[in-house]
C-alpha cells in the first residue's frame, strides 16, 4: 500500500488542518503506532494509528468557532486597504450574546466563507482549520441557506433554471433548492459560494436582489441571534 503524508492523513481524519498537523508534528505532538513523529514531510501507512497526543490535542480541542450576524456594510474578511470595516472588528465583549461569562477575547480568527457587504446573517469565523475546511473546500456538500429578496418580473422557466441550468464563469453552477416564499421572496440553498453568485443568478432571470440574508450554514442555524452579535458554536452544534 501506497504512504501517505502524516499531515494527510491528519487532515483526511478530521482531526486538524494539514498546515497544523505539520505544527504539531515539528513540536513532536504526533504519534505513528506510538512513536513520536518529527520529521516534516514523514509518511505512514493509511492503516496505521495515528493520534495527536498531549498538548497538540488540547491545543486543537481548545480553538474557537463563532458564529456572527454580519450586518449590511461589513465585509467577511480583514480589508489591507482600510476601506470598509471587517466581521472581525464586531468580535467584541459588548456584542457577544451568550451567557457565559468572557475573560480577554484573545482570537486568532478567520472567516470559513464569504459574505458580501450588502448581504447579512450567519458569518463562521473560526481557529479550527478542520471547520473551515469542511465548510469552503471546492467539494463540500454543506449547504447554506439564505432568504432573498427580490424585485424585478422572473422570466418563462426561470425558477427552473435557477434550480438548475445556470453557468456562471463559464463553469456550469451545482444543483441548487430555490423556491418561493412569498410573492418577492426566495429560499435559495447552495452547496457552493461563487462572488456574488446569488446577485448574479438572480440578474440572469430578470430578477433584482433587494435584500439577502443567510440563515443557516449546515445544521447551524442563525436562530434568534442579533444583527451585530456574535456567540460561540456549542459542543453539541456540527456543521
Amino acid at each position: 500500500m501506497t504512504l501517505v503524508r502524516i499531515s494527510k492523513l491528519l487532515s483526511s481524519q478530521g482531526v486538524c488542518s494539514r498546515r497544523e498537523a505539520d505544527h504539531f508534528i515539528e513540536l513532536g505532538f504526533v504519534y505513528v503506532d506510538g512513536v513520536k513523529i518529527t520529521e516534516l514531510g514523514a509518511k505512514a501507512h493509511p492503516e496505521q494509528k495515528i493520534e495527536l497526543r498531549g498538548e497538540g490535542h488540547r491545543l486543537q480541542k481548545s480553538k474557537k468557532t463563532i458564529l456572527l450576524n454580519k450586518p449590511i456594510g461589513f465585509v467577511s474578511h480583514a480589508d489591507d486597504e482600510g476601506k470598509y470595516k471587517s466581521s472581525l472588528s464586531l468580535i467584541l465583549k459588548e456584542n457577544f450574546f451568550g451567557d457565559e461569562k468572557l475573560d480577554k477575547l484573545s482570537f486568532k480568527l478567520a472567516p470559513a466563507g464569504r459574505l458580501d457587504i450588502d448581504s447579512t446573517g450567519l458569518l463562521v469565523l473560526t481557529e479550527d482549520g478542520v471547520i473551515a475546511k469542511k465548510i469552503i473546500q471546492e467539494d463540500s456538500e454543506i449547504e447554506k441557506e439564505y432568504l432573498v429578496r427580490v424585485s424585478g418580473n422572473l422570466i418563462p422557466n426561470g425558477l427552473k433554471l435557477l434550480n438548475h441550468g445556470l453557468s456562471l464563469d463559464n463553469k456550469p453552477l451545482k444543483k441548487a433548492i430555490v423556491s418561493w416564499i412569498n410573492e418577492d421572496q426566495l429560499k435559495f440553498i447552495l452547496k457552493e459560494g461563487k462572488k456574488r453568485q446569488i446577485r448574479r443568478m438572480c440578474e440572469m432571470v430578470g430578477l433584482k436582489v433587494i435584500g439577502l440574508k443567510r440563515v443557516r450554514i449546515g445544521k447551524v442555524r442563525l436562530s434568534n441571534l442579533p444583527i451585530g452579535k456574535w456567540r460561540f458554536l456549542q459542543e453539541n452544534e456540527s456543521f
